[in-house]
């Protein structure tokens, strides 16, 4: 995933800050992500959904709103409806360099601002929000009690998250009236809306009023035990995994067919967790796999090991070849599975002090069916004809260039 800084024009003239995360392969789609109240692009539930998504070809624009982050202007200045028409000016700004958006994302209040943009913007398909509010003024119950002051001087100072943030006037009366129901009945868009039953700042309610006001088609998923920052890696890594496979069903992710003489694809491994091990694979637009190492070796066990992968594929082209056989010659085959156990750890292996061992797969095979002795004879010698056993068996070459 390559990610580009990039600045654009708000909604009052000032430049906003941005990342536009782009798919190492093909572009097939696009998506805005809105950040939660007072936070900010970088946030690493923003990161992983993003990294996520590029991975299925799918480019990510994510800004920070006026005032935070790295933008231009005035937080106390802002509104709602300001988040909103920023919202809008991203779109216009990813219209203008040819990659429309067609999937809106938004967490917390970033969440409202989406629902509310997206009912005004007949290009978007899809809209996934993460802890999101179903009334705007909910926020302010993060600092209730600093609103008598706001509301007679026109502006405050208030502390979230142990940041000193100033919020004005305009901005309490705009969320005050701020009303979601029309702007949701009106979507245009698949809805998917997803919330932690424990969310201590927005309560699970909102999501089931957004989900209840919406029309079909839409989703409703929980974030199980999630914070509402979505702070830990493993449940960010599950937000992004579902807005995935949610998103694939709406957007045309069809990738373009490769030149002739092309090969099949290729399989792309890049780290998900630099702290750790675990690594995202994805092979092509749809097909995302984790690996990882045991926790015992400083992993966390959120996929299978590299050795792991190499039992998989010789166990999985050992039952496509018996199918496939049995299949061509009519044999009443019911079902087939195949165990497999590597003698190897890949970690220890990794010490390259070690020395050269040579590698033993076992291999039991167990065939489910009306099938006579010479048959299973025969489909167990077919067993050593896949193709991946025959690359195991023989010696291979490994071709490594340094990518600029």
């Amino acid at each position: 995933m390559a990610t580009d800084r990039i600045t654009f024009t708000g909604h009052d003239g000032g430049t906003l800050a941005a990342r536009l995360d782009r798919p190492d392969g093909p572009h097939l789609a696009t998506a805005l992500f809105a950040h939660c109240f007072t936070c900010g692009k970088d946030i690493p539930a923003a990161r992983r959904i993003a990294a996520r998504l590029a991975g299925m070809g799918i480019a990510v624009l994510r800004f920070d709103f006026t005032g935070l982050g790295h933008s231009e202007g005035e937080f106390a200045n802002t509104s709602f409806t300001s988040n909103v028409d920023d919202l809008k000016a991203a779109c216009a700004y990813l219209d203008a360099q040819g990659m429309p958006p067609s999937l809106l994302i938004g967490h917390s209040l970033g969440g409202a601002a989406v629902l509310k943009a997206a009912s005004e913007m007949d290009q978007i398909k899809a809209v996934a929000t993460l802890g999101a509010p179903f009334d705007p003024e909910h926020v302010t119950h993060n600092f209730a009690d600093a609103l008598p002051e706001i509301i007679a001087k026109g502006v405050g100072e208030v502390n979230l998250g142990g940041r000193a943030i100033k919020i004005g006037r305009a901005f309490i009366e705009d969320v005050a009236a701020g009303e979601l129901t029309p702007a949701i009945g009106a979507l245009k868009a698949a809805l998917l809306v997803l919330h932690a039953p424990g969310d201590a700042i927005v309560s699970i309610n909102n999501a089931s009023e957004i989900f209840l006001a919406a029309k079909h088609p839409k989703s409703f998923v929980t974030l199980d035990n999630a914070d509402h920052l979505i702070t830990r890696a493993e449940d960010a890594e599950y937000a992004a995994d579902v807005i995935a496979t949610w998103a694939s069903r709406y957007l045309p992710l069809k990738a373009p067919a490769p030149p002739p003489g092309a090969p099949e694809g290729i399989v792309r491994v890049s780290e998900a967790d630099p702290a750790g091990f675990l690594q995202d694979i994805n092979a092509g637009p749809k097909h995302h796999l984790h690996a990882d190492e045991p926790i015992s070796y400083g992993g966390t066990n959120r996929g299978l090991t590299p050795y792991g992968f190499l039992s998989a594929g010789l166990g999985a082209c050992t039952s496509m070849t018996i199918r496939m056989y049995a299949r061509r010659k009519g044999w009443p085959l019911e079902h087939v599975s195949v165990d497999i156990c590597h003698d190897k750890v890949h970690a220890q292996d990794a010490d390259t002090g070690n020395e050269q061992k040579i590698d033993t797969w076992r291999r039991r095979i167990r065939l489910t069916g009306d099938l006579d002795a010479d048959q299973r004879q025969r489909l167990l010698a077919i067993a050593d004809k896949c193709p991946v056993h025959r690359t195991l068996e023989r010696a291979s070459e490994v071709v490594t260039e340094l990518v600029e």
